[in-house]
């Protein structure tokens, strides 16, 4: 759970950079993986609603569709400098977001493996839309939060915004990962929009390089 005055200084922060908060939360994110994986080359993917089209709000069916946001993390550059290749990335991904991430892999035919995803093995999704109540004649409904107890992908990491607040969950593989792995990857990644969020406060720029931010 992150705090609503951590909240109000990422927005800051993004009113400041032109960002939005997922892109935001994305460069947290890939900062975190950055450092556990020790590699540049960050893919994560991310779902899109796939109704970016007024006609098709109201329709009922599936029409999720999954980007792939790959980002530069080398030559150690600071969180603005990261913002701006996220920011860069996102935007070039939503001018594509129609097309279905199917027709992706049958076009680069990668190296197939039935046990992963063909591009990313992360993925990071965030809820900022108010979600409305179910109403029903003659029924109160309330929302239930239950987990499947199968992780899709190797980590994924939901976040929502809520209350005036951002809440988050962590699915992982327990194949790959411990719990307490996992709770030092949450305390980790909490860190690093604090941090931002606090320079943010106090009007310090947020300038500290991508390796500093996560000692």
């Amino acid at each position: 759970m992150l705090s609503g005055k951590l909240l109000a200084g990422l927005k800051s922060l993004g009113q400041e950079s032109g960002s939005t908060l997922f892109m935001i939360l994305l460069a947290a994110y890939q900062t975190l993986l950055r450092r556990y994986t020790g590699q540049n080359d960050i893919v994560v993917g991310s779902p899109v609603a796939g109704r970016n089209r007024k006609e098709t709000e109201e329709l009922v069916g599936f029409f999720l569709n999954m980007l792939v946001l790959r980002t530069d993390l080398s030559v150690n550059p600071t969180f603005r400098q990261l913002l701006i290749r996220v920011h860069d990335v996102c935007l070039e991904a939503y001018a594509h977001q129609d097309l279905p991430f199917e027709k992706i892999v049958e076009e680069l035919r990668p190296d197939r493996d039935l046990s992963r995803n063909p591009f990313f093995q992360v993925t990071f999704a965030l809820q900022n839309t108010p979600l409305l109540p179910l109403e029903l004649a003659g029924l109160r409904t309330e929302e239930l939060d239950f987990g499947s107890g199968i992780a899709i992908f190797d980590v994924h990491l939901y976040m929502v915004e809520e209350n005036s607040r951002l809440r988050g969950w962590l699915s992982y593989n327990g194949d790959m990962f411990d719990d307490a792995t996992i709770a030092r990857m949450l305390n980790h990644f909490q860190a690093n929009p604090r941090g931002l969020a606090m320079r943010q406060f106090f009007k310090a720029k947020p300038d500290q390089t991508c390796e500093s931010s996560q000692s």
